[in-house]
C-alpha cells in the first residue's frame, strides 16, 4: 500500500523534470547556435609553470579583498579621465596578477589586456612565472577599463612587446599599434565588417564558443564575405536574436548573430561584399557585437584560417604622428 500511495508523486516528479528540460531546450538554444558569453569575460586562471600555491590560510576571496583594500586609493573612478599605472609580475597566473594589482577591476582589465597580445603570444601556454606587465589604464564612462598603452616582458619571446592606442587617419575607431608601426591585431581578409572597435573573442578562447566576436556599435553594416544563398533567418531568436545564415558557394555555412536589422530573406542570392544586415545587441547578448561563425558539416571552422589574415602597417608619416601622440603614454609605460 505505501508503494501505491507514492506512485503519483513519482509520476509528478518525472513530469516536472520533463517540463524543465523542455523549457531549457526551448529558451537556451542548442549546439553551436547558443548565445555568447560576456564580451569582457576574463581568461581562465591557468597557473604558469612553477607557480606557488595559494596560501592555505588565506582563501582567494580574502586575498582579493586585501588587494582591493590596498588599491582603493589608486584605482580610477568611473569616467574620471585620470590614467593609472599598473605594474605587476606574474607569479601565479595572468588573471591573478590583475586581481592583485587592480582589485575589483582586475578581471575586466585582464580581459582587455589579453586582447592586445593574443596575436603574438598564447597567454595560456606561453606565459611564464616572472614575466612582467605594465598598463596605463582608467575606467571609462561605460564602466569598462580602457588601456592607452601596455607592455609585456616575455621570457618566451625573449623581449618586451608594446601596444599603444591610436586612431589612424581614415579609420572609424582607434586601434592598437606596435612601436614599429605594425598593428597589434590581425585582421580578416574580406571579413564581414569593414569597421569595428575590436575583436573580443576568438574561436579558441572557449570550448563552448563557436565563432568570432566583433565589438561594434549597433547599426554597423554587415557584409557577406563570399557569394552564396540565404538558408535561414531569425531561428532560435531567444538566444541568437535577429540572425542570418548564408551557405557560401564553396559549401561553408556562415552564421551572423545578434543583428539589429536583416536586409535579406531566406532564399535570396547574395554577392561577395553585399550588405546583408546591421549589427545589434539582440538575443542573449551582453553588449553590441557581431558573432560570426563558420561551419562545414559538423565541423566549426576558424575564421582566421578560412579567411586568412593581414596586419596593417603605418606609413613613415603616420608612424611619426603616432609616436608624437603617444609620447606621454610611452613615458608613463617606461616609468620616466
Amino acid at each position: 500500500m505505501p508503494a501505491n500511495n507514492d506512485t503519483p508523486w513519482v509520476l509528478y516528479g518525472l513530469l516536472a523534470c520533463s517540463l524543465a528540460l523542455n523549457v531549457v531546450l526551448l529558451f537556451g538554444g542548442s549546439g553551436s547556435e547558443r548565445a555568447d558569453a560576456p564580451l569582457f569575460e576574463p581568461p581562465p586562471e591557468v597557473p604558469v609553470a612553477g607557480a606557488p600555491a595559494e596560501p592555505a590560510d588565506q582563501p582567494r576571496e580574502a586575498a582579493g579583498a586585501a588587494a582591493d583594500a590596498e588599491q582603493d586609493e589608486d584605482e580610477p573612478e568611473r569616467g574620471s579621465g585620470e590614467w593609472s599605472i599598473l605594474r605587476g609580475t606574474v607569479e601565479h597566473s595572468l588573471a591573478r596578477t590583475f586581481q592583485v594589482e587592480a582589485g575589483e577591476a582586475g578581471d575586466a582589465l585582464s580581459s582587455v589586456y589579453t586582447r592586445l597580445f593574443v596575436w603574438d603570444l598564447d597567454l595560456r601556454r606561453d606565459l611564464q612565472r616572472g614575466d612582467s606587465l605594465t598598463a596605463v589604464w582608467r575606467i571609462g564612462a561605460d564602466g569598462f577599463p580602457e588601456i592607452a598603452a601596455a607592455s609585456l616582458q616575455s621570457k618566451k619571446l625573449g623581449k618586451a612587446i608594446h601596444a599603444y592606442r591610436w586612431k589612424m587617419p581614415g579609420d572609424t575607431y582607434a586601434s592598437y599599434w606596435h612601436p614599429d608601426g605594425s598593428e597589434a591585431a590581425l585582421r580578416l581578409k574580406n571579413g564581414p565588417l569593414d569597421h569595428y572597435e575590436q575583436i573580443t573573442s576568438l574561436l579558441k578562447d572557449r570550448p563552448t564558443h563557436k565563432g568570432m566576436d566583433f565589438k561594434t556599435p549597433v547599426g554597423t553594416e554587415v557584409r557577406s564575405p563570399r557569394a552564396g544563398t540565404v538558408t535561414r533567418v531569425n531561428w532560435n531568436w531567444n538566444a541568437n536574436g535577429n540572425c542570418i545564415e548564408v551557405r557560401f558557394d564553396d559549401g561553408v555555412l556562415a552564421k551572423f548573430l545578434h543583428l539589429s536589422e536583416n536586409r535579406v530573406q531566406q532564399g535570396d542570392k547574395v554577392s561577395a561584399g553585399q550588405v546583408i544586415a546591421l549589427t545589434g545587441n539582440t538575443g542573449r547578448s551582453t553588449a553590441p557585437h557581431l558573432h560570426y561563425q563558420l561551419d562545414r558539416g559538423e565541423k566549426t571552422l576558424d575564421p582566421l584560417q578560412y579567411h586568412g589574415t593581414e596586419r596593417r602597417s603605418l606609413t613613415q608619416e603616420q608612424l611619426a604622428a603616432m609616436r608624437r601622440d603617444v609620447a606621454e603614454f610611452e613615458k608613463l609605460l617606461e616609468g620616466d
